[in-house]
């Protein structure tokens, strides 16, 4: 049976990819930060299931996280790097620096950490894909998201270096989800978010094309198919 690894599963996409891998017969292990919604989301996914709550940015909570699934679950064969967050729209020298430094935290050093954690199993295992998620923002630019912007260029050239590194039978990649309607779309977009998918519908696309990613697609930068 194939096991993923999502982090930020509890809402928008990685919600939807969590529902979606378990209903296609996955075992999906998975975190958030909101403890109410980490429970919720276990209690419906079940037993052979898990979920816990940890915030990518803090060393401790993801190690702690990793030894949790590396010991039960076992390491993914599919690790998606979903969590982000995204500034408050402003101009960059409007930014609050700890405003800017929660974005880089979670968008960008919390892929490190987690591919610190599991990375070394799926070496030894000899084979498993890694998925660090960018954005249209992370091959183009808006203003007033600079933070942002600058996050995910940087999990592009992450996930590039990454790539090369990696020993045969493994694959990093960077992708492009598209335009979804999702909290943190309506947080930049207002109203205007519901003109895009819904994160269900995404999913019905998106989870069978990150199924098929495999080691001859190691260092490309995908986009979702809408």
């Amino acid at each position: 049976m194939k096991h993923v690894v999502i982090t930020g599963c509890t809402r928008g996409l990685g919600l939807a990819m969590a529902r979606s891998f378990a209903a296609r017969g996955w075992t999906v292990s998975g975190c958030g930060t909101n403890g109410s919604a980490v429970e919720d989301l276990a209690r419906e996914l079940g037993g052979k299931h898990r979920v816990l709550r940890c915030d990518v940015s803090s060393p401790e909570e993801v190690a702690a996280f990793a030894d949790d699934i590396l010991a039960g679950p076992g390491a993914p064969d599919l690790l998606l790097n979903n969590a982000a967050v995204i500034n408050r729209n402003a101009p960059l020298w409007e930014v609050a620096p700890e405003d800017f430094s929660r974005v880089v935290d979670v968008n960008l050093k919390g892929i490190h950490l987690v591919c610190r954690g599991f990375l070394p199993a799926m070496i030894a295992r000899g084979s498993g894909v890694v998925v660090n998620f960018s954005s249209g923002w992370g091959r183009s630019t808006s203003p007033e998201v600079a933070p942002y912007c600058c996050t995910k260029w940087g999990v592009e050239g992450l996930t590039q270096a990454l790539a090369q590194e990696l020993p045969r039978g493994l694959a990093a990649v960077a992708l492009n989800p598209g335009i979804i309607d999702t909290d943190m779309l309506r947080r930049t977009f207002g109203s205007d978010a519901s003109d895009y998918p819904d994160p269900a519908i995404w999913a019905v696309k998106a989870v069978p094309f990150l199924e098929k990613i495999g080691p001859s697609d190691n260092g490309k930068a995908l986009t979702a198919p809408q």
